[in-house]
């Protein structure tokens, strides 16, 4: 078989990863994609927002950062899919990996030229990154993750550029061709942009990012922003959306800064669809998800990625928006 041609999609938390992946997902390109997924923290919730009703094969790594399993599970997970294509029992042609917003791209490319089997069967077609207009002059000033998203990118996509003013657009982008010159700019707005300016672009390109990192063939230390912390809330009780909105909607103002990420799903009383709820500090909002399944368990579950976050608080605070649950307060 030829080389099955491997998109990394990498991004700072809450730039839109998911968003643009569901939307390759759902459009009707004729590709038939194997998904990898890699989470923060302790339980998963993405898997849960991605359609899975096209055929797709996802698999989902919640074990912390992708970095660390680049020796292990990111070559177990591309040796099985390889497997099973082999033998017939999958279908797919190509692979996206969808890595955490707090990855370094650098360990998840390494794989395809350090492991000689990953190397035999997979092509590393481009790294696409995701940019979020609004929050990212702050996350580059303050996080090295997203400096490095966006120095080993073959792809940039600005997205949230209709939350900012065009004259910011523009100035984030000067600022994203002086960090990387080589990769092409473009935006995507809700998950929308081009299909056939992501797949099969054959953007990645070893001796540009050799120059860049001299050690990336050598180098497979990495480290990890220990300040940063997850938590999930869990809730078997429906809730009310309302009252999740108001109460959120009071924590960010005081806590916003120190919420870098926070998104689930939600079973909401007398409706047969789950709610998808996200936000970037400040920045929230929810939409209808998917019908929850026949026999299916409906429960509410929403993951917190930030610093110093007040756990206790949007915990109890969270539980009170349970129906027939004293109101929350904040």
């Amino acid at each position: 078989m030829s080389l099955i041609p491997v998109t990394i999609l990498t991004g700072f938390l809450g730039s839109g990863k998911t968003t643009l992946l569901n939307r390759i997902l759902k459009e009707q390109h004729g590709h038939r994609i194997a998904v990898i997924e890699n989470e923060f923290g302790e339980a998963g919730i993405d898997n849960e927002l991605l359609v899975q009703d096209q055929g797709e094969q996802i698999v989902e790594m919640n074990n912390g950062c992708i970095c660390c399993t680049v020796r292990g599970d990111l070559v177990r997970i591309l040796g099985e899919l390889h497997t099973k294509k082999a033998a017939g029992q999958l279908h797919f042609d190509r692979v996206i990996i969808e890595t955490t917003g707090l990855a370094d791209p650098a360990p998840v490319a390494q794989t395809f030229f350090v492991d000689d089997d990953i190397g035999q069967q997979y092509l590393l077609d481009a790294i696409v990154t995701m940019v979020d207009a609004k929050h990212a002059p702050q996350q580059l000033d303050e996080h090295h993750e997203a400096q490095e998203q966006v120095g080993f990118a073959d792809r940039i996509l600005i997205t949230k550029t209709d939350v900012v003013q065009p004259y910011d657009v523009a100035e984030l982008r000067q600022r994203l061709v002086k960090m990387n010159p080589r990769a092409r700019i473009g935006e995507a707005r809700h998950g929308k942009a081009s299909i056939d300016d992501l797949l099969d672009i054959r953007g990645f390109n070893l001796n540009a990012i050799l120059e860049i990192e001299p050690d990336f063939l050598t180098d497979v230390e990495h480290e990890h922003d220990d300040d940063v912390t997850s938590f999930v809330f869990r809730e078997s009780r429906p809730v009310n959306l309302e009252r999740v909105e108001d109460f959120l909607s009071g924590v960010v103002q005081v806590y916003g800064a120190q919420l870098l990420r926070y998104k689930g799903v939600l079973n909401i009383k007398g409706t047969d669809k789950r709610v998808v709820f996200q936000g970037v500090h400040m920045l929230m909002g929810s939409d209808v998800g998917p019908a929850w399944k026949p026999g299916e368990k409906r429960e509410s579950k929403m993951v917190f990625i930030g610093r110093d976050m007040p756990k206790d608080m949007l915990l109890q605070g969270l539980a009170n928006c349970a129906v027939g649950a004293k109101a929350p307060s904040t």
